[in-house]
């Protein structure tokens, strides 16, 4: 009994001592966070603000091979990328706002995060313009046993703050403090590099995506598009969406994860893991009571990779006479492993009509364009 009693009161003191340690990390983030503040408010520009979330994987996080969920991933990067936005923009006067996703450039799966692990999430603002923001995330995996760490997704986001008095306006970024000239122009090229990306995909949003397979209907020849075809249905609710009563974006991108995982593992046959995201567009919001429908179809395959369109469309339920809109759009990029988790060759795509093709060709340049990047930076870095 004493014996119990002694562990009790020495596990008592660690946590103790853990609490107080959390404590001063706490008070000495706050008075850093209230430095830059004054330091924003004497010369109209605030340092690049950072972010950071750390959360352990557990169960409920994982696919069904046991990694976690490369949805829940895009999910916290969200939310880091959303606090840090909206932070910002309410260090000046005037309307309260929050921070909307309207695109995500480039997301990087480089290792996969298992259960047990704490994944540390770090959101940086690295440029202003007069109505939006670009938040670099790195999300960092640490094994807690070990201690051992690793790099496992880079994301970046940009964002537009919007009042909470009236979402449709949008309000004025506070500057932010720049560590060169040089670092403002690559961040001013990458704004209208976006912008005009953003512009094109705009002309072809309306697409209209081929229903998903009738059950009742023959089936559809192996490896072709109609074959792995997959759509998800959901109806949005309360704990989906922001303050304004709006879908929150990490919430649909999670969906859409798990949309182009289907697609993809229908065309394997095999386990899937998520590689990369390309150009999430969101393109127009989705309001609390609406039901979107996520549908992912194959566009480009490779010999390792598979490139993924995935389309959301949102309906109102009590405004059906407004009609289906599409909301966002993107490219999703899987990769087929075997069961030690080592890549496996991807059943080539068979490809049907004009229309096919002009996605498989326009897939393969995309393809080829970041494969000629990934080489560049390489390089760069060696």
């Amino acid at each position: 009994m004493d014996c119990s009693r002694a562990q009790q009161s020495q596990a008592s003191d660690e946590v103790d001592k853990t609490t107080a340690v959390v404590e001063k990390q706490q008070h000495s983030q706050s008075k850093q966070v209230s430095k830059d503040v004054r330091e924003g408010e004497k010369t109209g520009a605030w340092k690049c603000p950072k972010n950071q979330l750390s959360r352990i994987m557990r169960p409920d996080d994982a696919n069904i091979v046991g990694n976690v969920h490369g949805g829940n991933i895009l999910r916290m990067i969200e939310e880091a990328g959303c606090i840090v936005s909206t932070r910002h923009c309410n260090t000046q006067n005037g309307d309260r706002c929050l921070a909307a996703l309207v695109r995500v450039e480039k997301t990087e799966f480089l290792s996969p995060v298992f259960i047990g692990e704490v994944a540390h999430v770090t959101a940086e603002i690295t440029y202003t313009s007069k109505h939006s923001l670009e938040v670099q995330v790195k999300v960092m995996a640490e094994n807690i046993l070990t201690g051992a760490k690793k790099l496992a997704n880079k994301a970046a986001l940009w964002y537009v703050p919007c009042s909470l008095r009236n979402v449709d306006k949008i309000m004025e970024v506070p500057p932010i403090k720049y560590a060169s000239a040089e670092q403002e122009e690559e961040g001013r090229k990458r704004y209208e590099a976006q912008k005009m990306e953003r512009l094109e995909t705009k002309a072809r949003i309306e697409e209209v995506m081929p229903s998903p397979p009738n059950p009742e209907d023959p089936p559809k020849e192996k490896h072709t598009v109609g074959f792995s075809q997959s759509s998800l249905i959901h109806l949005v609710g309360p704990s989906d969406c922001t303050l304004h009563d709006y879908v929150h974006g990490g919430v649909t991108m999670k969906l859409m994860d798990e949309v182009a995982g289907i697609v993809a593992a229908r065309h394997c046959n095999t386990n899937v893991v998520t590689a990369s995201v390309d150009a999430i567009n969101f393109h127009r919001k989705i309001k609390k009571g609406c039901v979107v429908t996520v549908t992912g179809r194959l566009t480009f395959v490779s010999n390792k990779s598979m490139e993924i369109e995935v389309l959301v469309d949102a309906s109102s339920l009590v405004e059906a006479e407004k009609g289906k809109y599409r909301a966002v759009s993107a490219f999703f990029t899987f990769i087929s492993l075997d069961k030690d988790n080592k890549p496996l060759p991807v059943p080539a795509l068979k490809v049907e009509g004009e229309d096919e093709q002009r996605r498989f060709d326009e897939g393969k340049a995309r393809y080829l364009q970041n494969k000629e990047k990934r080489l560049s930076d390489k390089t760069r870095r060696q």
